[in-house]
């Protein structure tokens, strides 16, 4: 598969590219991450992803290097509510406390933008907690310092092993990426 360039500096991003053995390389996009008014929010999260992805593309424009750029952006929503990254220790308490026993909304918007070739797409999980104790929150913020995710949590960390009752749809969506959508869209994009 041709080499793309992941607008991202995400763990988890590398991760699932290298799993899917997408050759790439990391850059991180500085887009602002603000959105208008009125969008639903699998539009909030797509518009998001687009502009890392232009972000991007326009600096590699600038040097001359011609290669597809991959951006994404994850949103966790809960009652309609977008539920963004948390600020700090407390606010993560509370977001988990809010999903804890409750079944929410995983939005991954994705897109890849190559040439004048464009690829917009938005994947949902939905995820249901078991309820929490109050101590395994707390045990899990501090252990785990989850303030770069949307919702206070990663899927693969602790939390998602002892706190998950269920998930419908991709789990590899909750960790921030639909890779078998993406491999899927990058293929029909190489002919």
């Amino acid at each position: 598969m041709q080499k793309i360039i992941l607008a991202s500096k995400s763990p988890r991003r590398k991760q699932l590219l290298e799993w899917a053995q997408i050759p790439f390389e990391s850059e991180s996009s500085e887009a602002d991450e603000s959105y208008p008014d009125g969008l639903l929010p699998h539009e909030v999260a797509i518009h998001i992803a687009k502009d890392k992805a232009l972000v991007v593309q326009q600096s590699h424009n600038f040097k001359g290097i011609k290669l597809p750029v991959l951006a994404a952006d994850t949103i966790v929503v809960l009652n309609n509510e977008i539920i963004g990254k948390p600020h700090n220790r407390s606010d993560a308490i509370k977001i988990l406390q809010k999903l804890s026993g409750k079944k929410h909304l995983v939005i991954t918007g994705v897109v890849i933008l190559f040439g004048k070739k464009e690829v917009v797409f938005a994947d949902s999980s939905e995820v249901e907690f078991h309820e929490i104790t109050d101590e395994q929150i707390e045990f899990y913020v501090d252990t785990y310092n989850p303030f770069d995710k949307a919702g206070a949590y990663a899927i693969q960390e602790w939390i998602g092993v002892v706190g998950i009752k269920g998930i419908n749809g991709d789990f590899y969506n909750v960790m921030g990426l639909p890779i078998s959508r993406v491999v899927m869209e990058l293929q029909k994009m190489e002919k």
